[in-house]
């Protein structure tokens, strides 16, 4: 049975939390929202820890509370003895955010007296000091973070962002011997600069029924685990046969990097086109076409939707809503199209693209394998083991991502 459960606030944060467990040594089940226990699937057989990706992070609060929940018991039902809330390492200014009420929920939920918050992952840049949430060495406000289009970055200071979403008070650092714990439940902000600070965080907390953060915590947490369990895991082949197709819908910077990277490379790239799409000027079986004629060619085909903050903005006067569910339909009608005519490789980046066409493909259930970079997994469909996906938060990969993530999954 698991004994670890993880409970992600979106798709792509998910994977990025099952890479850093299997890293540390932990075999690791993937579920793509919360399963049906009398569905074959929604069992974790012989897995050590299980992770659940919800879309919590810009859901409406008291869905994500509910759905949190509903998370959190499924996970006690299957052996966990230790729940981790897993939140994007970016945080969530908005006062309106549910990283508050949903850490509040499940210190209520597990009835513990104190957690950490914890959002950082410094192999990525993401490090906290002194309460401080900074990216790259820059505080999260100043970076380019603090124009995400759905969560965008106000201010750095934890104990402030979650000021107006917590009914529990924050404590910058860790708890001093000699100061007890308040009588009410509250939360500590340990600095997390670098991989020795995280080690030091799991030996202090990593006894807590509960914790919180990133993915910073969570190789180390698993490699505690691991001591205590008598097998290791095992970990699933990444390479497979057969066709791949790359498909991005991320505007941040590093995917514009990657993508940039693939067309100087000289290889096959597509461009969805909104305002196109919307006019008929561009259509799906035009785009499949261009993708049908890259198959049986030595480079994968690239089609993307990723623009600059400056272009996305004028494409939302459109509609958001609109543009969003038009994208998202696109890139997971696309991948369908593309597993059921035999690719076998699906490399997405965006969290909102790649939960779109692990949707869209209907894949509830992954096993995890080995990391294409830190935080973003190759994932094995349990009842597809011939396909392999790579879903990439946007942020996340170096510049030449998209080739690397190719020739590890290339048999």
């Amino acid at each position: 049975m698991a004994v670890l459960g993880c409970i992600a606030d979106d798709f792509t944060g998910a994977g990025d939390a099952a890479s850093f467990l299997v890293k540390g040594g932990m075999s690791v089940r993937f579920y793509n929202g919360i399963p049906s226990e009398q569905d074959p699937e929604g069992t974790a057989d012989d897995a050590q820890a299980i992770v659940i990706a919800l879309k919590s992070r810009t859901q409406e609060t008291s869905a994500a509370v509910e759905d949190t929940r509903k998370a959190a018991q499924f996970l006690l039902r299957q052996g966990a003895e230790q729940l981790y809330y897993k939140y994007c390492s970016t945080f969530d200014s908005t006062p309106a955010g549910n990283i508050g009420p949903v850490s509040d929920a499940l210190i209520e939920l597990m009835k513990v007296p104190y957690t950490v918050l914890c959002p950082a992952l410094p192999v990525n840049g993401r490090t906290v000091e002194a309460g401080r949430l900074m990216v790259n060495g820059i505080p999260l406000h100043e970076s380019s973070m603090k124009d995400h289009p759905l969560t965008p970055m106000w201010d750095c200071r934890i104990d402030r962002l979650m000021k107006p979403q917590s009914r529990f008070p924050c404590f910058i650092g860790d708890r001093p011997q000699d100061r007890s714990i308040p009588d009410s439940p509250c939360y500590l902000i340990p600095d997390h600069r670098n991989d020795e600070d995280g080690e030091r965080i799991v030996q202090n907390y990593g006894q807590l029924p509960l914790l919180t953060g990133g993915s910073g915590l969570l190789e180390p947490l698993a490699r505690m685990w691991t001591k205590k369990l008598p097998v290791h895991g095992r970990i699933p082949d990444s390479r497979v046969k057969g066709p791949a197709l790359l498909l991005a819908g991320s505007c941040s910077q590093a995917t514009l990097g990657q993508i940039a990277w693939y067309q100087r490379q000289k290889k096959p790239c597509c461009r969805l086109d909104p305002h196109a799409l919307l006019e008929g000027r561009q259509t799906l079986d035009d785009v499949w076409h261009f993708i049908e004629s890259c198959a049986d060619g030595p480079d994968a085909p690239l089609v993307y939707s990723s623009d600059t903050p400056r272009k996305v903005k004028e494409i939302q006067k459109l509609g958001a809503e609109k543009v969003a569910r038009l994208l998202e339909h696109a890139t997971a009608e696309l991948a369908v199209r593309a597993v059921n005519t035999g690719f076998t490789r699906i490399i997405s980046a965006g969290g909102e693209t790649s939960g779109a066409v692990t949707k869209g493909l209907g894949f509830s259930s992954c096993l995890i394998g080995e990391s294409v970079a830190p935080g973003v997994p190759v994932m094995v469909p349990v009842h597809r083991p011939d396909i392999r996906l790579v879903l990439k938060s946007g942020n996340f990969g170096p510049e030449d991502f998209f080739g690397h993530a190719l020739s590890m999954t290339s048999l």
